[in-house]
């Protein structure tokens, strides 16, 4: 005769009460450091997440702090600078309700799976029983009576899953928190939550809240990897290092220097990987790419071996493949996802960046090996050059006349140290940037470019802050980025989140005016300008709006600056300010002499094939010739 089993205790909660309480006790551990892994939770409540979620952050306040967002898109985006400036280790969840509250997500979950940043997605469902269909806001399909909105969110997430019943949450919510802690698979997780199921009551396994630690790998390369890398390394005479974002989330930053220092490689960055190494180190030769510098893109044209870290060679780095065209130019990827290491027909190096990194150089060494003094001359010497270039743009020969866009970020270079972050994602800026900037820490550069979302700066500077709150927090903003999505300013001023926005004011899309033109569209539709009497083209007078004034209505102090001088001065009093503060600045059109150099390679935006208009026909003739350079690596 055997005897009862006793039952395993158990706590009743509802599936968002248990979620709630679930998500307080994950954590993450890299190199011995163990931090929480869902820091907060941001949210917008309605019908279909008041009463479940919205109730039990109510009831868990003390385990799981909570901010009030004005945009759920935007919510992401903070979510995201949270996550990014916590190296990964760390991030928000975010919780909405059905209907366009959900939908508003897929834009940021679109840039957190882009990059690579976790970020855990709560939008609220429709009823799982269907007793009250069609509810608010629900969309019926036809042909499939389980589909809703949320299912947009498919793509765009790097797990989803829809929680129809109670005990479903559990192995659930095990699989989000795998996926957001992996290294490889990690961007936005979506759990939909349909609102009846949130509200159910159910008995947990008291063992689900038990404090849970995942461990976040740092894998080591392969041995045969490893040693064909060397002897491609060991073979090239003119390497050339691209540093990508995998180098920033590994904390990679150290063991690359030592690379560099060690072996002479020059070293050039793309937007997500740029300050790996500060500006000033010997082997930083700046940005490579359609953005990037004279002497990172000549040195690219003709590099033999492109050694690729953490970087996904995206367009914008390769210039649409016409970039690496060295005669016999091979790759050597070391990525810890199999997925980048494989591209461009490169051999793979498939490891965590700092661990692959430590590997090379060691090996190396035992062969003593380092390029030969005339390269190292030679990127030093065009190193030498483009700083030369990069001081002619921020000066101002004259400080009483309205600053170029380069000029303004010649005053904040002046005044930041490594401590200070600046956030830009779209626009000109980031061009500006890459190819200009001076990055004196690793993450003192946060550029959004893999999505490029309009929009992104402002919230992902409250997410920054949170998770730097001592450090000083620049978003530099367009007047179209501005344009796009100014209310998380409200949220700063509520919680007192002393973030920086520095607003450049250039009267429409600068970037995509200057694109336009290059393509033969004529900058149509770009300008923020009254439409003309004469024909009704958008050629009029500037529009009549006063963003500082907006800004100031939505609860910020506003500092206005009309020249370079007091520019220079509204920067270092809001830098010194404990309350949100902006510094708006209109800028003057650059000229040959202060603007920033042009593009150092090329971009591949198709042009139409056949036109009349002679903008259109020339453009076409040009785009034609720089086709006729691309490469394909195999």
């Amino acid at each position: 005769m055997t005897s009862p089993t006793t039952p395993a205790p158990t706590t009743r909660l509802t599936v968002a009460q248990a979620l709630v309480r679930f998500l307080s006790v994950q954590y993450t551990e890299r190199d011995g450091v163990r931090q929480r892994m869902i820091g907060a939770t941001w949210g917008i409540f309605g019908h279909g997440n008041v009463a479940g979620i919205g109730q039990a952050l109510v009831e868990h306040a003390d385990a799981m702090p909570f901010h009030q967002g004005r945009n759920e898109q935007s919510m992401v985006h903070a979510a995201v600078g949270y996550a990014r400036q916590s190296n990964r280790l760390s991030t928000h969840a975010v919780t909405t309700s059905i209907g366009p509250g959900a939908t508003n997500l897929v834009t940021g979950a679109a840039l957190a799976t882009v990059n690579h940043l976790p970020v855990l997605l709560l939008p609220g469902d429709t009823f799982a029983t269907r007793v009250a269909d069609p509810v608010l806001q629900q969309l019926e399909v036809p042909y499939a009576g389980d589909v809703s909105v949320n299912d947009c969110l498919r793509p765009v997430s790097r797990h989803f899953d829809r929680i129809t019943r109670p005990e479903a949450l559990i192995p659930a919510a095990l699989q989000a928190m795998r996926v957001l802690t992996d290294p490889v698979e990690t961007g936005a997780v979506t759990l939909a939550l349909p609102q009846d199921v949130q509200a159910e009551a159910y008995d947990w396994p008291r063992e689900f809240f038990a404090e849970r630690t995942w461990a976040v790998r740092r894998p080591g390369a392969d041995p045969a990897e490893l040693a064909e890398a060397v002897r491609a390394i060991r073979a090239a005479r003119r390497p050339l290092l691209v540093a990508g974002g995998g180098v920033h989330h590994s904390r990679a930053e150290d063991a690359l220097a030592e690379f560099a220092a060690a072996t002479g490689i020059p070293v050039a960055s793309t937007q997500a990987g740029k300050g790996s190494l500060r500006h000033d180190h010997p082997q930083d030769v700046g940005g490579v790419g359609h953005t990037g510098t004279a002497t990172a893109d000549d040195l690219a044209r003709g590099a033999d071996l492109v050694i690729g870290v953490g970087t996904r060679y995206t367009d914008f780095t390769t210039a649409s493949r016409t970039l690496f065209t060295g005669d016999g130019v091979r790759f050597l990827n070391l990525n810890i996802a199999a997925f980048d290491g494989h591209k461009l027909g490169g051999l793979p190096l498939i490891a965590d960046a700092r661990s692959g990194l430590q590997e090379l150089t060691e090996a190396l060494a035992v062969h003593d090996h380092r390029v030969a003094r005339a390269y190292v001359d030679e990127y030093t010497e065009g190193k030498e050059r483009w700083e030369r270039r990069v001081d002619a743009c921020y000066e101002a020969a004259d400080p009483d006349l309205r600053p170029t866009q380069a000029q303004v970020l010649g005053a904040l270079d002046a005044l930041v140290d490594g401590t200070d972050v600046i956030i830009n994602a779209a626009g000109s800026l980031p061009g500006d940037l890459h190819k200009l900037w001076r990055a004196r820490s690793p993450d003192q550069y946060h550029l959004e470019y893999g999505y490029s979302c309009m929009g992104y700066e402002i919230p992902a500077a409250i997410g920054v802050k949170l998770a730097a709150p001592d450090r000083q927090v620049w978003a530099l903003v367009g007047d179209g980025t501005y344009l796009m999505m100014p209310t998380e300013i409200v949220t700063a001023v509520q919680e007192g989140i002393a973030i920086k926005m520095l607003l450049v004011q250039n009267h429409g899309y600068a970037s995509i005016g200057g694109l336009s033109e290059s393509v033969g569209a004529e900058r149509f539709g770009t300008a923020y300008r009254l439409r003309s009497p004469a024909d009704g083209s958008y050629t009029g007078a500037p529009l009549p709006v006063d963003l500082a004034a907006n800004a100031a209505s939505l609860g910020m102090r506003v500092l206005r600056a009309g020249t370079v001088r007091e520019l220079r001065a509204a920067l270092a009093q809001a830098r010194a300010a404990d309350t949100p503060t902006c510094v708006y600045v209109e800028t003057e059109t650059a000229d040959t002499v202060s603007g920033p150099p042009p593009a150092q390679a090329w971009w591949d935006v198709p042009v139409a094939e056949t036109a009349t208009r002679r903008s259109a026909v020339e453009a076409r003739e040009l785009y034609e010739r720089h086709v006729s350079t691309r490469r394909r690596h195999l």
